[in-house]
């Protein structure tokens, strides 16, 4: 079956969706994934499916100027059996619409972000929403290919590019997120970081350079998400909040301690370590009720002696 994969962004969602359409990739079936052009060669090189990619921000934005690259994008969705929306939004169940495919797959609406995006579907999938979210688009894809059973082995080795600095034996702390919610807080990494001592190393991304520099550790050199990889790979423990990074850390097998508190880490913990969390998710949800003594005693518990 030729199968058009809808999960359009964001890097650690991306990351989480890739379990399930490598599953579908092994069953045989002919993917064509839609994703946003900065996670495109994660999933050609990762998921090892064909991609389309999309701007939609920039599409937004500048439409006429855009028009050529959106038509191209838009015929390149044509001709697919079903669609699969992973994303549960508007905009990605209204591309799953536009592509024709006449089966257009997504969450129920008690799963899905925003409620209008069903009208768009036509198969509508029941989940458990106390399962992790990996399991969820396990159960998407389990409704186009029932045969599905568990998780694969998604290899994330093609992706890493070697980057000149090295992390091994090191800590690396990610102190920034997508929201300013995920966020520990500059004081708190900086008093972990003490703690920590030498072989703290403080990883940020493009615009996240004071909140880094504030840390007071060794800052390492700016890198591409290929370059990050291999950072992340080579640590001996990666700490952060509910982030890319941090899920990408975990998908390549380095062990993690993630740091919770508005995001609920039984569905959107880190993939194969749920238990390595310090979370106030089932408390106050404010990441500052989190203390560095806890942070402390789960690296104590996660890294072995």
């Amino acid at each position: 079956m030729k199968l058009l994969v809808i999960r359009l962004s964001a890097f650690g969602d991306v990351i989480h969706t890739l379990p399930a359409v490598v599953a579908l990739r092994e069953a045989g079936h002919e993917i064509s994934w839609v994703v946003e052009r900065p996670y495109r060669e994660l999933v050609d090189l990762a998921g090892r499916v064909d991609t389309i990619s999309v701007s939609m921000k920039k599409w937004g934005r500048a439409f006429v100027a855009s028009r050529n690259e959106m038509l191209a994008a838009r015929a390149a969705m044509r001709g697919f059996d079903a669609a699969i929306d992973f994303q549960g939004l508007i905009k990605s169940a209204s591309l799953a619409w536009l592509s024709g495919a006449p089966l257009r797959f997504g969450f129920d609406r008690a799963a899905i972000r925003e409620s209008a995006a069903g009208v768009f579907l036509n198969r509508r999938v029941d989940v458990d929403r106390g399962m992790h979210v990996v399991e969820w688009n396990l159960a998407l894809a389990r409704a186009v290919e029932p045969s599905i059973v568990h998780a694969p082995h998604v290899d994330f080795t093609p992706f890493v590019t070697e980057t000149p600095q090295s992390s091994r034996g090191r800590v690396v702390l990610l102190p920034a997120a997508g929201r300013r919610e995920k966020e520990w807080g500059a004081d708190n990494f900086r008093e972990l970081a003490r703690r920590i001592g030498d072989a703290a190393l403080v990883v940020c991304g493009p615009g996240e350079e004071d909140l880094a520099h504030s840390i007071g550790a060794e800052l390492a050199p700016p890198t591409n998400l290929r370059q990050l990889a291999a950072v992340l790979r080579d640590a001996n423990l990666v700490i952060g909040g509910d982030t890319g990074p941090l899920h990408l850390a975990a998908a390549l097998g380095t062990r993690v301690v993630g740091l919770y508190g508005p995001t609920n880490p039984a569905r959107n913990g880190p993939w194969g370590q749920l238990a390595n969390v310090v979370e106030s998710f089932s408390t106050s949800k404010s990441m500052q009720s989190i203390r560095v003594v806890d942070v402390m005693n789960k690296i104590e518990q996660v890294l072995p002696t």
